[in-house]
C-alpha cells in the first residue's frame, strides 16, 4: 500500500511539474519585458522596474533581448540602488547570456566595471566566457560553420543558391529533430575560423525553399520556448510574403513599402503582438534608442 501511495504521489508531482513547464510561454515573457521597459521610459521609477523584473525572472529564465538586454539592465539598476539581485550567481548567468556577443561586449567598459565591484577581474570574466564556449555543441558548430559559409557562397548569385538553401534547410530539419533549435546558447554566434553565424540570416533564406510551411509552423514552438527570437521568425515570414507579392504580415520591411497605411498598421500590430514582437511605433523608438546608445558608446 505504501508503495502504491508513493507511486501515485510521484505521478502527481510529475504531472504538476509538467503543467508548470507548459505554462512558460516566452511570448508572454516578451510582452512583459516591453511593458516594463515602456513604463520605465514614462515613469522613470527605477525601484518599481527592479521589482517587476525580479518578479519576471523568478518565473522565466531571462533570454537577454538584443535591443533591451533586460537581464543586464535589471542587474545594473539593482546594483545602483543597492538591491539584492543574486550576486555572483546572477553575474555568472549574465556572462552566459552575454557570451554569444562577446566580440562586442569586450568593448563595454561598464560591463567589466560591474564585475570588478564584486571582486571579479577581467581575466576571470574572459575565463568564464572561454568555459562557456567549451560547453557548446561542437557537432552543431562544425555543421553550421559549413552551412553559413555555403549560404554566402558566391555572394548568393547563381544557380547554386537553390541547391545551397536546400542543403541548409535539410540541416535545420535534422537539427530540430536531433538537438532542437540551434540557438546562440548551443552554437554561439561565431563558428570555426570565426565564421559569423546569425541564425536569422539562415532562416530568412528558408522563405524561398519548399520547406517554408514546415519552418513557419515549427519555429512557433521555439518562439514559445524562448529559443528562437520573434524577429528571426517574422523576417522569414515577411520575406516569403515579399517573394510571392503578398501583403506583409508583420511589416518588418515596411520602410520599403510606399503603400503602407494606418489600416495596415493596426493589422500588423495585432500580428506582431501574437508572436511577442513590439508594435511598429515602439519598435521604431527602441531602434532609435539602441542606435543612440551605440553612437554614444
Amino acid at each position: 500500500m505504501n508503495d502504491r501511495k508513493l507511486f501515485f504521489t510521484l505521478l502527481i508531482i510529475l504531472f504538476l511539474f509538467s503543467c508548470k513547464s507548459k505554462e512558460l510561454n516566452y511570448i508572454d515573457y516578451y510582452h512583459r519585458v516591453y511593458a516594463i521597459d515602456s513604463a520605465h521610459r514614462i515613469d522613470k521609477d527605477t525601484l518599481a522596474t527592479i521589482r517587476q523584473y525580479r518578479k519576471l525572472f523568478r518565473k522565466y529564465p531571462p533570454v537577454q533581448n538584443e535591443r533591451l538586454e533586460e537581464y543586464e539592465t535589471y542587474i545594473r539598476y539593482a546594483e545602483r540602488f543597492h538591491k539584492k539581485f543574486g550576486g555572483i550567481k546572477s553575474l555568472d548567468k549574465l556572462i552566459a547570456q552575454s557570451a554569444p556577443n562577446w566580440k562586442y561586449k569586450r568593448e563595454d567598459r561598464d560591463f567589466f566595471q560591474l564585475y570588478k565591484k564584486y571582486g571579479i577581474d577581467s581575466i576571470t570574466v574572459e575565463q568564464k566566457v572561454l568555459q562557456w564556449k567549451r560547453s557548446l555543441n561542437k557537432t552543431l558548430i562544425d555543421s553550421f560553420s559549413i552551412a553559413f559559409e555555403r549560404d554566402q557562397q558566391n555572394k548568393r548569385v547563381g544557380p547554386e543558391v537553390v541547391i545551397n538553401d536546400r542543403k541548409n534547410a535539410e540541416l535545420l530539419i535534422w537539427t530540430f529533430k536531433k538537438y532542437g533549435f540551434p540557438s546562440k546558447q548551443k552554437i554561439g554566434l561565431n563558428g570555426n575560423n570565426e565564421q559569423f553565424m546569425p541564425m536569422g540570416t539562415l532562416l530568412n533564406h528558408m522563405a524561398g525553399t519548399v520547406h517554408y510551411e514546415y519552418f513557419k509552423t515549427k519555429l512557433m514552438e521555439y518562439i514559445k520556448s524562448g529559443e528562437c527570437t520573434p524577429r528571426d521568425y517574422i523576417e522569414m515570414v515577411d520575406k516569403y510574403q515579399y517573394i510571392h507579392n503578398l501583403e506583409p504580415v508583420y511589416g518588418i520591411f515596411s520602410h520599403y513599402d510606399v503603400n503602407f497605411n494606418a489600416t495596415d498598421s493596426a493589422r500588423i500590430d495585432h500580428n506582431r503582438r501574437a508572436v511577442g514582437f513590439p508594435s511598429l511605433k515602439l519598435s521604431s523608438k527602441m531602434t532609435k534608442d539602441f542606435q543612440r546608445k551605440i553612437n554614444n558608446h
